[in-house]
């Protein structure tokens, strides 16, 4: 195939947790009008499939052109019928619902899906005092966490965490949570929309559910919650890599990896890869040059960079982040290491990063 940097469709979700934040904050164009909760940036999510819009493979899905080239798409790394990452930029104007993802044994137990979701939330912007519920507390059991849901009493059971803007936090399968009020994201996960929530109402359009439906829910969300997992907001682990120019971790394990570059303005991101990057940008408009392909990727908006092409060079100043799916060992552990982050500091941007350490931000016993 002839490859070049894919600009996508990005479906929109106007479920009632939305505001206006991405297009008042973030300056995204070309979003309905009305509550705008999520842009799906890169999917392959059934329903769902992300088109090529420009270039040589224009009108063509992510899923033919993973089926007919995955080495061009993915190099090396393992993969399914569908492109393995799903990324979002997700507007908390106010609190999403309660709600958590199978994780992958889960799924194919009781859901009859592939995969489960582990997902990560980079925090772009939140208002003082803005907090998210991750986990629940210590000693919590499935009838005590029934009887809170029942009751919408979520402080009782669950952990309140306090939100800053430039924070991570890995969220394994199987993790009951929610963010907001006042909360912008980007959202990195696996490629599912399989989920259980625990509200009275449908996040798509706020109606009330009956008292039947309601229950049957959240026993279906017992069956696939997960109590051991307890992730810890944290800030990313750092590299320098050149003047001007900072590589920045901020989460890992097996499903994916997000990382943040910034680079002053005289300077340039020089970025070489073996597998898909999804390319978004967190700052001003830039420049964006891979192989013989030049073009301006907006705030707010996203490429997705086959592995085929090797490199990419984003010109300053630039903000910008990159997810992909990872070799833990060569693209995270070595040079982390290298750069003098210990084994703590490691396991707490993920999992599988250092052995005997709890995942979803957990440290060493």
């Amino acid at each position: 195939m002839r490859w070049h940097p894919l600009r996508l469709t990005t479906p929109v979700k106007q479920h009632v947790f939305g505001g206006r934040a991405l297009a008042d904050r973030l300056g995204r164009t070309g979003l309905p009008s009305g509550p705008v909760a999520e842009t799906w940036e890169v999917s392959d999510v059934d329903g769902e499939v992300a088109t090529v819009t420009e270039g040589p493979s224009a009108g063509r899905s992510l899923r033919e052109l993973l089926a007919a080239d995955p080495a061009g798409l993915l190099g090396d790394r393992p993969h399914g019928p569908r492109f393995p990452l799903l990324t979002k930029f997700i507007d908390g104007t106010r609190a999403l619902p309660v709600h958590l993802h199978a994780d992958d044994a889960t799924a194919r137990r009781l859901e009859g899906e592939p995969n489960g979701k582990t997902e990560a939330w980079h925090v772009l912007d939140a208002v003082p005092g803005a907090t998210a519920l991750v986990g629940v507390r210590p000693g919590t059991d499935r009838e005590r966490l029934r009887r809170a849901l029942l009751a919408q009493d979520f402080d009782a059971v669950m952990r309140r965490l306090p939100v800053r803007a430039g924070q991570t936090v890995y969220v394994p399968g199987g993790t009951l949570h929610s963010f907001g009020p006042g909360t912008l994201v980007y959202e990195i996960e696996q490629t599912s929309d399989i989920q259980q929530h625990a509200m009275p109402w449908r996040m798509e359009d706020g109606a009330p559910l009956g008292e039947r439906e309601r229950a049957a829910n959240i026993e279906r969300l017992l069956a696939e919650w997960r109590p051991e997992p307890r992730p810890e907001f944290q800030p990313g682990l750092s590299v320098p890599v050149a003047d001007s120019v900072v590589r920045t971790v901020l989460c890992a394990g097996p499903y994916f990896a997000l990382e943040r570059w910034t680079a002053g303005r005289s300077a340039r991101i020089a970025r070489t890869f073996a597998t898909a990057q999804v390319l978004s940008n967190a700052g001003a408009p830039v420049t964006v040059t891979s192989g013989d392909w030049t073009g301006r990727l907006d705030r707010a908006r996203t490429l997705l960079l086959p592995a085929a092409l090797g490199e990419v060079r984003v010109a300053g100043p630039a903000d910008v982040l990159f997810g992909y799916v990872p070799d833990l060992e060569a693209d995270i552990r070595a040079p982390l290491t290298a750069a003098g982050h210990g084994p703590a500091a490691l396991a707490a941007l993920g999992e599988g990063l250092w052995p005997g350490t709890r995942e979803g931000g957990g440290t060493p016993p």
